[in-house]
């Protein structure tokens, strides 16, 4: 079976996941689909691009028209898009906003990547106590450290391997307390890992993706292919606590699965790139005008 084939599968893969990526709006698949497009096309390029052309290649990744026209209305709303008009035709530029959420996305994907073999044997330890009828603060807390790759070792203390970015959980509220420490050699590390984190379901994950991806040969439409497999990996890796590998399980699947990624993107990197340098019309961003200024809804995607 070609990759071209599995394609449909890895869209509805991304739109199960792409809900969890942050400064997303609604419409996931497609939202998700756009991210991964203007990391991999505009960001760092001083460019803005013609709506038209982001429509013809997210098609080509399954994402209809409709569902692009409203995710770039509603990215540009959300201020991780601008409009700037060139005669009739409206183009979309990144923010500064959305360039922090790609470089931060890009950092992931080349940089740290899933692979922790350079853990310093620190912790970040995170406390918090809420009364029990605060149900709705708790329940929010909780997913918020999840997201930063934090683990409940006991009661309200959490802990991550470590200097997590933690900005966006300490802004819901007053009553945490963050420590930084190393385990005593008393404590086994290994069993503490695997009683805070889910190991199983995150190993899955990266089983999973070896299963959807290995084996592929090269597909009919590699810019379409290059597009969905960065999406499906980064959706896994944002959600992974990079955990310390000398702590997990041998064979830990995530070392097979990054090789994998690396290796198809590598493979698909040069196609794409030729098929997109011949679908993307694009003009130079400009500063200082009035393109980050919110229009109507109805003048956002003329052209």
């Amino acid at each position: 079976m070609t990759l071209v084939n599995k394609l449909p599968d890895i869209t509805a893969h991304a739109a199960n996941n792409a809900g969890t990526v942050r400064d997303v709006p609604p419409s996931p698949a497609a939202s998700a689909i756009m991210l991964t497009f203007l990391g991999d096309h505009v960001l760092d390029q001083g460019v803005c691009v013609y709506s038209g052309s982001v429509i013809e290649v997210l098609a080509r990744a399954g994402i209809s028209e409709e569902a692009t026209r409203s995710t770039l209305t509603r990215m540009t709303a959300r201020g991780l898009l601008r409009r700037q008009r060139h005669g009739r035709r409206m183009y979309f530029g990144l923010t500064g906003r959305s360039v922090r959420v790609l470089h931060d996305g890009a950092v992931r994907l080349w940089q740290t990547g899933a692979v922790n073999h350079d853990w310093d044997g620190t912790w970040t330890l995170l406390a918090f106590s809420l009364p029990g009828e605060r149900q709705r603060e708790r329940h929010d807390l909780r997913a918020a450290l999840a997201w930063a790759g934090f683990g409940p070792v006991q009661g309200g203390l959490w802990i991550a391997p470590g200097t997590p970015e933690i900005e966006s959980v300490l802004a819901l509220g007053p009553h945490i307390r963050v420590f930084h420490a190393r385990a005593d050699a008393s404590t086994d590390v290994t069993e503490m890992i695997a009683g805070a984190y889910d190991l199983p379901a995150l190993a899955a994950r990266y089983t999973d993706f070896g299963t959807r991806w290995e084996g592929s040969a090269i597909p009919a439409d590699p810019l379409a292919a290059k597009l969905h497999l960065v999406t499906d990996w980064l959706q896994i890796i944002r959600r992974d606590p990079r955990l310390p590998m000398p702590h997990l399980p041998q064979s830990w699947p995530a070392v097979a699965a990054q090789e994998l990624f690396f290796r198809l993107n590598q493979q698909l990197a040069g196609p794409a790139a030729t098929i997109a340098a011949g679908l993307l019309e694009t003009v130079p961003a400009l500063s200082g005008d009035d393109s980050d200024r919110p229009a109507a809804a109805a003048d956002q995607l003329g052209g």
